[in-house]
């Protein structure tokens, strides 16, 4: 893709999708698009899918717009898929995607599958957010985009700290901080703010958390039960898996909670030697070398001592 304008031009209907599960990423990146086509391209009719978004990303401009009903007749000229590896992670849009008449993927995920008709994929760049702002002539990037795309620009690096934060990035995020976005508050109310209910949960899961293979791997787990006691939400359960990775001595953090139907999903984070979108792929999953996720389904201990060996397997052919 050389920009979106280009793309664009042949089409008078545009679907917008991202994965189940929406983060800041994936709702800043498909916010950024649908602001920019319907500030600059109002001939085109477009529609934003997303599954139910956390409240901290509500203020951004046309959440409200979000599809909550997908209706099965509908069929668009091009669907744009962003932040998602693979079709299974598109939920109910994926009836749009297969039914476009064009669609694309854009994606910094090391494990997508470049399943679109045209693949917009970069590993390398810190979030689809950054590839999104790429795509933009600099001049359209209002105030209100830049606030989707530092959002997710946000989240994706750890406000900055993780490896796949480049000079370039911090470009971006100074030219988006020209816009005049309120910068501080973004980074306070949507990744440090926390609910104390989250604060519950998080204590509950350093509790239940164990050191594995001599200290490398630090690993915890949260039930259904647990949730429910603290009223948590698997929204509520941000930041768990990247608070076991900064202990001392790990190289991986393991953390697994319980789904409504049984299955875990599992979130793993790495400091460098382990590359966990390998292991996530192999359990079905995918994500980033450092960042990586999956559902999986068995007794969670037992599955904990299983994601442990296959980090062993890699610790011990890297060191």
């Amino acid at each position: 893709m050389k920009d979106f304008a280009s793309e664009l031009k042949n089409a008078k209907t545009v679907a917008i999708a991202g994965h189940v599960k929406p983060d800041g990423d994936c709702v800043g990146s498909c916010l950024a698009t649908y602001n920019y086509i319907a500030t600059w391209f109002p001939g085109i009719q477009a529609d934003l899918y997303l599954e139910p978004i956390p409240n901290i990303f509500k203020f951004l401009k046309n959440a409200d717009k979000i599809c909550s009903s997908y209706d099965s007749n509908q069929a668009y000229d091009l669907c744009i898929v962003q932040d998602c590896g693979d079709t299974g992670r598109l939920g109910e849009a994926v009836k749009y995607f297969k039914t476009a008449k064009r669609t694309l993927c854009i994606d910094h995920h090391i494990s997508n599958q470049s399943f679109a008709d045209e693949n917009h994929i970069f590993p390398e760049i810190s979030s689809t957010s950054e590839l999104v702002y790429g795509l933009m002539e600099e001049e359209k990037v209002t105030k209100e985009i830049a606030e989707c795309i530092y959002v997710g620009m946000v989240h994706d690096t750890g406000v900055f700290q993780y490896s796949s934060t480049t000079s370039k990035t911090m470009q971006v995020a100074g030219a988006l901080m020209d816009k005049g976005i309120d910068f501080p508050k973004i980074v306070d109310d949507t990744f440090f703010a926390k609910t104390f209910a989250q604060n519950k949960i998080l204590g509950q899961a350093l509790l239940n958390s164990e050191l594995y293979l001599g200290g490398k791997v630090a690993a915890t787990s949260i039930t259904r039960e647990e949730m429910a006691k603290y009223q948590a939400y698997p929204r509520h359960l941000e930041g768990i898996v990247s608070q076991l990775r900064v202990t001392k001595g790990v190289e991986a953090a393991v953390f697994f909670y319980e789904n409504e139907d049984g299955t875990w999903k599992l979130s793993m984070r790495s400091n460098g030697k382990v590359d966990v979108a390998e292991i996530a792929v192999g359990h079905g999953g995918g994500g980033h070398v450092r960042a990586a996720g999956a559902t999986m389904e068995g007794n969670v201990q037992e599955l904990i001592q299983e994601i442990c060996v296959e980090i062993a397997q890699q610790l011990g052919s890297r060191e």
